[in-house]
């Protein structure tokens, strides 16, 4: 674990495993979430990556400033906390959440993108049911947010158990984002919608979902792999919104060979 305070001020924390010499990946996460919820996935892909999962502003042990959590500033915070570890260009993987992070930020800077990972990923979660009921229930949370109503959400994105070790440390990452930073960061992402964005990802760009993922539909998998120029999708049977916590040596395989063949220029004997 480690901390970097970056342009704006804001102090973020990460975590670096792999080779400090091979291909960056800088690994964003989901909703509520923290560096943390990248463990399965960092004890299995390849060593020979720089993997650095990052904790966004209000999440995890990084800053919690009373600012806003839109789109246009997390994205902000990617860049410059690349700047501060001296990373020009990187993959950039983004889980629920930080998917519409890492559309937008493709999009804005496709010259510091390499390839885009997208992961339960959305374009927009405008009218959705039961986000519009998640929506109801943060308004009513205080701090310290009530541990039944943590639990709860991150069980609700589930179709598989995960090691019980690793739900009881995502559960507790949760709880260290203050009401407020709930509220924001729900609210951004509801106004946001990532559709635009496609035409300017020039990014080799890979899609994974699982089919029993009740927040980003097989529809918006759709139209995010058809109105971006170099997508592909890879669908999980019976696995939930999270496919990196569910099954994650098959995800970290996926990975490994989308960057051997599209950035790295390795093929499979």
């Amino acid at each position: 674990m480690a901390k970097v305070t970056i342009a704006s001020g804001v102090a973020l924390d990460y975590l670096e495993r792999g080779d400090p010499a091979g291909l960056p990946v800088v690994l964003l996460h989901g909703y509520t979430d923290s560096r943390q919820s990248y463990q399965p996935l960092l004890a299995t892909l390849p060593p020979d990556l720089r993997l650095i999962a990052v904790s966004h502003r209000g999440h995890g042990d990084s800053d919690k400033p009373a600012s806003r959590y839109d789109a246009g500033e997390l994205v902000a915070d990617v860049g410059h906390f690349m700047d501060a570890l001296g990373i020009d260009r990187a993959v950039i993987v983004g889980h629920s959440m930080s998917s519409q992070l890492a559309q937008r930020f493709a999009a804005r800077y496709p010259d510091r993108t390499r390839a885009l990972i997208l992961i339960g990923a959305f374009t927009t979660l405008t009218g959705h049911a039961a986000v519009g009921a998640l929506r109801e229930g943060v308004a009513t949370l205080g701090d310290p947010v009530d541990p039944v109503f943590a639990r709860e959400f991150q069980r609700g994105t589930l179709a598989r158990p995960v090691p019980s070790w690793f739900f009881e440390t995502v559960v507790a990452e949760s709880l260290k984002v203050p009401a407020y930073v709930w509220r924001s960061a729900l609210d951004a992402q509801i106004a946001e919608d990532c559709a635009a964005d496609h035409a300017a990802i020039t990014a080799p760009t890979l899609v994974l979902w699982g089919d029993k993922d009740t927040i980003g539909s097989h529809e918006q998998q759709t139209q995010i792999v058809t109105s971006i120029r170099d997508a592909r999708l890879t669908v999980y049977g019976g696995i939930g919104h999270s496919p990196h916590w569910e099954a994650p040596h098959r995800v970290a395989a996926d990975i490994a060979a989308f960057l051997d063949t599209t950035v790295l220029g390795r093929r499979a004997a």
